[in-house]
């Protein structure tokens, strides 16, 4: 790979990395904390209350609280708090180290349903106590089986603010490492008696390496409706779909705009930031962040919403991107008043008047005032509009600030965007069909048609504004060009485009780079006529309305080794885009090739990944269990079917692959109140479950069977009366670190410690890691 393209994705992946990966207190005892250009800086912007700025120095220093939140689509939600709560919390409470008493986590009171809780303890306490240790392995287990996200509180608002519905179709523009896209999945899947959501979340990075970071965060969530693919953000290319036999230029419902940044916002955490501030990241950074907020602005339906956020407090990066957006936009865009849509979240409004400082400490308070050999670095976009009664009318104020000292947080900065209308540069949207489900993307059709047909001609693609198109790009035909071009090309250079766009209001002319990153399997869907089918469909008597259209595999030739499945919509983005786009995964996993079944009538048995997703359309092989046949199997490798209850063993009657199913009793509250379904495996006089060590120790937990780690490293599972029920060595993936670059080509090696992975280009530089 070129020095270029190296230097373009670490420039893309600045900022946003720390904050998604909250942390437990950490080293860096070198670093003095300590930046006198970052508080002469901030004290003359005058973002901070006045008699407020020493308390928000202070609250800087402070080492920032560790947040989880538990995975709230999943119906065994509500369990999970119920174990943290009458469990882990409660016994947290009476723990003492070095003569203090612990403080008990605390939920944040602005995160719905109690769903996302903080608390101050650092690794080095959790270490000290063997309750405390218990509790940072039920954290590090349930993290990898999906069902708690480590996540810093503030990297949890944006979602919030897009108020997802599960019909939505939803792009995330940089998504990795991936905690926001994971929210963004559980919204999607609030229904969990849906397995096909009529949405979708489309995940872009443009770091390859990172790529597969989300896709290790989005495979814990086993959704049929996500897509992770790679491409610079800035020029993503428009994607087409089916509508009714005619080919639609997809727009999105929902956008998530997170865009890189000079991350000052997470000092807190991100200590070397603190030697490493200077003014002009914000200035390198600016151009790129507005290309990549109108390139997702583009991509918006009328009626849709766009979250615009960054972990920077500078408002060069913040309300001057928000006020050059609505601007270029002419009426077209609005920012909404999210005031009222986080009950009990502290934040200051955004500002209308800012200034620019140079890294030698030169004040700029209008584009006048800048002397030409500044202007390659200092563009008009990055100071307030000067027209007063303009500025009044973009309503800045709705901006939100949230502030590290108002709720013991990170930094952070978010604008909620609606889309009234079409972009004035795109002048001949082909017709787009609305959403049945949606009133307020009602009047995009006659919008954004404004008297052009269907067909998708090159002319009838977006266009930019004439001085928007530089270095010799016309419009006409841009996006076909980049639909043939995006298969071989890497993102273009947005750091080198920064410096020659004026304001830019479109994504930067197309050039030809070289190919980087791995090269992915092929995405193949099977016919309704596969001969795979005739063995599955027999041998679980699947449902007539089984899509086997949805089901894909990843080879062209040979025998099919797994089987995926993605959603109807999915399906026709990926059939009628496959040139177009670079997709790194998507689906989830169904069955897999296994040879031992071939004597009981079907080469496939199930995975567990995707059980809840095929399930509803099983008609055979299902055993209704107990809770105490979970724990029987759980537990023991491979029990007799003897020691199953009277009414399991007797529906045990089929051999080979099985679902367990367990459906709870809404009698008997003391039983998990939440279904079950395991893939097992019937033989001669056994049953086993095949279940992931961490979902066997969720599940075991669910159950009250205690789940830990002992001294020597072994794993014992012990009931309600403290009997040793059975032995299991726990994987403790929390202390793999893969801070350095080549552990980010192997999933089994993610430091889920942190819940995300550094996205620094850096190793980390935490004595604790």
């Amino acid at each position: 790979m070129g020095k270029r393209s190296r230097q373009r994705q670490k420039n893309q992946t600045t900022g946003r990395d720390d904050r998604d990966n909250a942390g437990w207190g950490s080293g860096y005892a070198d670093i003095v904390k300590e930046n006198k250009l970052f508080e002469h800086y901030y004290k003359e912007q005058g973002l901070v209350p006045g008699g407020e700025f020493e308390q928000f120095m202070d609250a800087m220093r402070e080492p920032l609280p560790a947040t989880i939140r538990i995975t709230g689509y999943k119906s065994h939600a509500k369990e999970i708090l119920h174990c943290l709560k009458e469990k882990y919390f409660k016994d947290i409470q009476e723990v003492e180290i070095d003569g203090q008493k612990i403080e008990a986590p605390q939920p944040l009171s602005w995160y719905p349903d109690e769903q996302a809780w903080h608390t101050n303890m650092s690794r080095k306490i959790i270490r000290k106590s063997p309750l405390l240790e218990k509790f940072h392995q039920f954290l590090v287990s349930e993290t990898e089986s999906g069902n708690i996200s480590r996540q810093e509180a503030v990297s949890m608002i944006p979602p919030l603010l897009l108020k997802i519905e599960s019909h939505h179709k939803i792009l995330d523009m940089c998504a990795a490492p991936g905690s926001k896209t994971a929210q963004l999945i559980e919204m999607l899947h609030s229904d969990m008696d849906v397995p096909f959501p009529e949405g979708f979340v489309i995940a872009n990075d443009v770091d390859n390496k990172r790529c597969y970071l989300l896709v290790h965060q989005a495979k814990r969530l086993n959704s049929p409706c996500i897509m992770v693919v790679n491409h610079d953000a800035s020029c993503i290319p428009t994607l087409k779909i089916d509508v009714d036999g005619q080919k639609d230029i997809l727009f999105y419902d929902r956008i998530l705009c997170d865009v890189p940044c000079s991350g000052d916002g997470t000092l807190r955490k991100n200590i070397d930031v603190w030697k490493k501030w200077t003014t002009s990241n914000s200035l390198h950074l600016h151009g790129l962040q507005l290309r990549i907020a109108v390139r997702g602005v583009e991509q918006l339906a009328v009626g849709g919403r766009m979250v615009y956020s960054t972990c920077s407090l500078n408002p060069i990066e913040d309300e001057a991107v928000i006020a050059a957006l609505l601007e270029k936009s002419e009426g077209a865009l609005e920012l909404a008043d999210g005031s009222a849509d986080l009950p009990g979240l502290k934040w200051m409004p955004g500002v209308t008047s800012w200034k620019l400082m140079t890294k030698e400490g030169q004040w700029y308070a209008d584009w006048s005032e800048v002397p030409n050999h500044r202007h390659t670095q200092i563009r008009p976009t990055m100071f307030p509009p000067t027209d007063t009664e303009k500025l009044a009318s973009m309503h800045l104020e709705r901006c939100m600030r949230i502030l590290p000292h108002h709720q013991n947080t990170g930094g952070f900065f978010v604008a909620v965007l609606v889309k009234k209308a079409p972009m004035p540069w795109n002048k001949r949207y082909p017709k787009v069909l609305p959403s049945k489900h949606t009133k307020d993307v009602s009047s995009s059709s006659a919008a954004q048609t404004e008297g052009s047909s269907a067909a998708s001609t090159p002319a009838d693609t977006p266009r930019l504004p004439e001085s928007a198109v530089e270095e010799g790009e016309g419009p006409e035909g841009k996006v076909d060009r980049e639909a043939e071009e995006e298969a071989t090309k890497g993102a273009s250079s947005a750091q080198e485009t920064t410096a020659k766009q004026d304001g830019a209001c479109g994504p930067p002319a197309s050039k030809k780079m070289r190919l980087f990153g791995y090269k992915e399997d092929p995405f193949v869907f099977l016919t309704e006529e596969d001969p795979v089918f005739t063995t599955i469909q027999s041998f679980y008597d699947l449902s007539p309305n089984f899509p086997k259209l949805n089901v894909l595999t990843r080879t062209h030739d040979g025998k099919k080794r797994h089987l995926y499945m993605v959603s109807k919509e999915l399906r026709n983005v990926l059939i009628n885009n496959s040139e177009r786009m670079k997709v790194i995964n998507t689906g989830v996993k169904v069955w897999s090739r296994n040879s031992d079944g071939e004597e009981f009538g079907c080469a496939f048995r199930l995975a567990q990944e995707g059980i809840y997703t095929l399930q509803p359309y099983i008609r055979s092989r299902i055993i209704r269990v107990s809770v105490e046949d979970i724990k029987v199997l759980l537990t023991q490798e491979n029990p007799f079917l003897s020691k199953l209850e009277d009414d399991a063993h007797a529906q045990a009657k089929k051999m080979g692959n099985i679902v367990l199913k367990y459906i709870p009793n809404p009698n008997n509250p003391a039983e998990p109140q939440c279904p079950i379904q395991l893939c097992g495996w019937r033989g001669k006089t056994s049953i086993r479950a095949f279940v992931p060590r961490n979902e066997r120790f969720h599940y075991l937990r669910l159950l009250g069977v205690e789940v830990f780690r002992d001294k020597q490293g072994v794993g014992a599972e012990k009931g309600r009366g403290g009997e040793k029920e059975g032995k299991e060595e726990v994987e403790d993936a929390a202390e793999k670190d893969a801070g350095e670059e080549g552990a980010v080509e192997n999933e089994t090696k993610l430091d889920l410690e942190n819940g995300e992975e550094n996205r620094s280009s850096e190793p980390k530089k935490q004595a604790g890691d």
